[in-house]
């Protein structure tokens, strides 16, 4: 098939344009159709894309206009062209700060194919070249391109000018950050790793994150191809966005694209890592386990991917539950965070988990395959009926590398079962052999690849909606586990607020005090027992009460004045503690014991 030919271009930064071009040698003698993808992959909610398409004409190869018309919410038609070229031109509008669309302005450009790039339906499979061009202008001079799009030949790597896909999916797998940026690489076993930080930021300790990077991305590597040390692409780019407030990754085949607060990355002569800066790695540590599950060991459902529509599977709960779990894992086996900082960051799970009532109605499995309709679209009630597939699952996955590792006396683990799928469905992915994993063999996959019967833990961790038994599994470990509430016994309204000059609840939870007087979500609070309530004193007020006590509220719900009675909880646990040995004492511990703690946590 001939190459499809687009052109990119930072129109109007200041309005937020880019111009696109798309030029098809050999278009549909009957009329020729468009599309742009409703989705875009590893963000699983429709967002209809074509919104942001302001203009769109088309041109045969003599220049003449040719007749286009939109057929639906995300599909052109073109009138036929007798012999010879059709070219499209349109423009679409950028002003997405995250990294699931695009984004432009004077000073950055952002974009994901699956916002900007239409498919040339019946073309899927053509090779693809896309000229990525400079805005004009002294404020530009400056402007670079990252990508990890492979360059076409006279263009530099970098630079504006051709890049080049074998095929559509590839082309939209890319994503292309614009504009000034601090950069830095490395390599992992031999391929090379850019780090790319767009965004204001002040002292930036680039050689650290380079060495903490590299070694995460050395053990995921070890991890998956333990003899072979091979990784899945000849080259990858870590794309951040450093910005205010935000956090957020997506995952590609080749890059990430990142976006983060600038107070979270490394700061030069800084020598303790903060919390925040943990957690950003263990964002570029989630997204880089991305390339080998759910970018190459895919669902069946994904198998090829339909963007037009929905694509629905119970098995998020492996994809993205999994991967949470390794995320941090990969963290303390390659020494980027201590074991204790390993368990805070588990505990701190566990109490998100176990403090939503929606684990008790939904199973992981169902969370996953209502994600298109109720994860990514959650509303104030969603902690007290949904589950999240992704703390849940890194949870799951927790339990089933403990069971597997206690019953086969610490020969297997969870990771074989990530090599067994990696080497059946991931490593070939791209080389002709696209299947992807059955909705139903997970079970029977974990039991060819370990030996471990996970029978009794797994109807009930993937389908089911009881507490996982998580206390027992660590046991065995030298882990202790238990709640971690507030030392000073303040009660609680079993709510969440938003702050500020008021005091709205924005979540109540089930079977709360808040709930069982009356409240809702939305409701603003105006006094307790005649004091004012603010969005900053909430906490203060309620201290001087002991759990139990009975107090008066005045509310606001719209314009309605309303008094609730309400009887205080103790507490919240928002978090659980885990600790080696009995009360955190080592001594004593039979050798087996930590021996086994250790190959769990340093693989």
């Amino acid at each position: 098939m001939k190459p499809i030919r687009y052109t990119i271009a930072p129109l109007q930064p200041a309005a937020h344009l880019f111009e696109v071009t798309l030029t098809l040698a050999d278009p549909d003698p009957a009329g020729q159709r468009f599309m742009l993808p409703v989705w875009i992959p590893g963000s699983y909610m429709v967002r209809e894309f074509a919104r942001n398409i302001v203009t769109l004409r088309a041109f045969n190869d003599a220049g003449r206009k040719v007749r286009i018309e939109k057929t639906d919410k995300h599909t052109w038609q073109a009138a036929p062209v007798k012999g010879g070229s059709l070219t499209l031109r349109y423009e679409v509008y950028a002003w997405d700060m995250s990294v699931r669309a695009a984004h432009l302005d004077d000073t950055t450009g952002f974009f994901n194919g699956t916002s900007v790039f239409l498919a040339p339906l019946g073309h899927e499979q053509a090779p693809c070249i896309v000229d990525i061009q400079k805005p004009t202008g002294q404020t530009y001079r400056n402007w670079r391109v990252a990508t990890a799009l492979p360059e076409a030949r006279g263009t530099k790597r970098y630079g504006f000018g051709e890049y080049r896909a074998e095929n559509y999916d590839e082309l939209i797998d890319h994503p292309v950050t614009l504009g000034e940026f601090a950069l830095a690489s490395f390599k992992a076993y031999g391929v090379p790793h850019d780090i790319v930080i767009a965004g204001r930021v002040v002292s930036l300790d680039m050689d650290r994150l380079t060495a903490d990077l590299k070694r995460i991305c050395e053990a995921q590597i070890a991890l998956f191809e333990p003899k072979t040390k091979k990784a899945p692409m000849d080259r990858y780019v870590f794309m951040t966005q450093a910005v205010s407030d935000g956090y957020g990754g997506l995952e590609h085949r080749a890059s990430t694209a990142l976006i983060c607060n600038r107070t979270d990355l490394p700061v030069l002569g800084q020598a303790e890592a903060s919390e925040g800066y943990r957690t950003y790695l263990g964002l570029c540590s989630h997204e880089y386990f991305h390339t080998w599950n759910v970018k190459r060991i895919k669902p069946a459902a994904f198998a090829p991917y339909d963007l037009t529509r929905e694509n629905y599977t119970s098995l998020l709960w492996l994809f993205e539950g999994f991967t949470s779990y390794y995320d941090d894992l990969m963290l303390v086996r390659s020494q980027s965070i201590t074991q204790d900082q390993y368990f805070t960051l588990l505990g701190k799970t566990i109490g998100a988990v176990l403090r939503g009532g929606g684990r008790l109605k939904q199973s992981v499995a169902e969370s996953s395959f209502d994600s298109w309709v109720k994860y990514y679209r959650q509303d104030e009630n969603s902690p007290n009926a949904i589950v999240s597939y992704y703390a849940k699952g890194s949870l799951v996955a927790l339990a089933f590398d403990l069971a597997i590792r206690a019953q086969t006396n610490h020969r297997k683990s969870l990771d074989d079962v990530m090599r067994l799928l990696w080497q059946r469905y991931g490593r070939d992915f791209y080389r002709g052999n696209a299947v992807g994993v059955a909705e139903d063999e997970i079970e029977a996959l974990i039991a060819e690849a370990t030996g471990a019967d996970l029978s009794s833990v797994f109807d009930e961790a993937v389908r089911g909606t009881r507490d996982l038994p998580l206390a027992e599994l660590l046991a065995p470990f030298g882990v202790t586990l238990g709640p971690e509430t507030d030392k000073n016994g303040k009660p609680s309204l079993g709510a969440k607020t938003r702050g500020g000059a008021e005091c709205a609840l924005t979540v109540v939870h089930d079977g709360s005090a808040a709930q069982k007087a009356g409240l809702s979500a939305g409701d603003v609070l105006v006094a307790v027992d005649g004091l004012r309530v603010t969005g900053s004193n909430l906490d203060a007020l309620l201290a001087r009460y002991q759990p139990g006590a009975k107090v008066e509220i005045h509310a606001f719900r719209r314009d309605e004045l309303r008094v609730a009675q309400v009887k205080l909880d103790g507490p919240e646990v928002s978090r659980y503690k885990l600790s080696v040995g009995e009360k955190g004492d080592k001594r004593g511990e039979p050798a087996a014991v930590r021996k086994g703690r250790e190959r769990w946590l340093q693989g």
